[in-house]
């Protein structure tokens, strides 16, 4: 299957669409609207760092062909998994209307390849809640395996939500 989506850093002029894309319930339901972030959040992160900062996480434009149709986001941040290593977590946030079309499992595919190959982690994790299915065949798709459940693991709407967890390994992508 040939390249369906694009990975880009952030332009400021994106900077408009990603507030409204993560600051709209309308684009971020039903699993994705946490509440506002605040005005002018992601200007000021990219201001100083271009949303590249590991540290504080990293966001990507997801478009079709034409960059300029941006289709949503992908994240990744830290998590640690011990004194001196840690793996990336992952994250995807696409527009209602570019649900359903594989672009999801394409994105995180290239997330993945992108993370193997400028980066020495051993793991990419990804998490979602356990109603989310079309996520789920989304990571499946690309690659990840299913871990198990964490009970309780995300508070959102008004209440503590159950998550699936994914990862992938670098032998399960990268070749030796």
């Amino acid at each position: 299957m040939g390249s369906i989506v694009l990975l880009r850093p952030v332009l400021e002029g994106d900077l408009t669409d990603l507030d409204r894309m993560l600051n709209t319930c309308e684009a971020t339901q039903p699993y994705n609207w946490f509440g506002y972030q605040g005005a002018g959040h992601f200007r000021r992160r990219w201001a100083e760092s271009g949303l590249l900062s590991a540290d504080e996480g990293v966001l990507l434009v997801v478009t079709e062909q034409d960059p300029q149709r941006r289709l949503g986001f992908v994240s990744w941040a830290k998590n640690p998994t011990g004194q001196t290593s840690y793996c990336w977590n992952i994250g995807i946030t696409l527009l209602p209307e570019a649900r359903g079309r594989g672009h999801g499992t394409d994105a995180q595919r290239k997330l993945v390849a992108y993370l193997f190959a400028h980066t020495q982690v051993n793991r990419v994790e990804a998490g979602t809640e356990v109603d989310n299915l079309a996520e789920q065949r989304a990571l499946t798709k690309a690659g990840f395996t299913r871990e198990g459940v964490l009970r309780g693991w995300l508070f959102r709407d008004g209440r503590w939500r159950d998550c699936v967890r994914y990862s992938v390994l670098r032998d399960e992508v990268v070749p030796r």
